[in-house]
């Protein structure tokens, strides 16, 4: 099992969960963070760090949200690692209360 980043993450990228992962499996596009579910060891770390409530459990993930399984999937072979933590997007307070913003997405 794996874990996910959602929709909550998107234009925020907090990356509290970043500095807890003990196996670096975080990847880091424009806007949003992913997660690679092929090194994530399912440790729990990372979900009660993220302030936005963005990352789940794979058997957790809510129905309308369950493209994130894939995006998260699809996303972390093509952007690059992130293993330290660094500031939000300048932003973030505007988006944190948002959803559905899947289409601001940054690919």
């Amino acid at each position: 099992m794996t874990f996910v980043v959602s929709d909550s993450c998107i234009m925020c990228k907090h990356t509290d969960c970043v500095e807890v992962c003990p196996v670096d499996c975080f990847y880091e596009g424009p806007n949003f963070l992913v997660i690679h579910p092929d090194e994530c060891i399912d440790c729990a770390l990372c979900e009660p760090e993220c302030p936005v409530d963005a990352i789940f459990s794979e058997d957790e993930l809510p129905e309308e949200e369950q493209e994130f399984l894939e995006l998260n999937t699809e996303l972390c072979e093509i952007w690059p690692n992130i293993t330290e933590k660094k500031d939000p997007l300048d932003d973030y307070e505007a988006w944190e209360d948002v959803k559905g913003k899947l289409q601001y997405l940054e690919r």
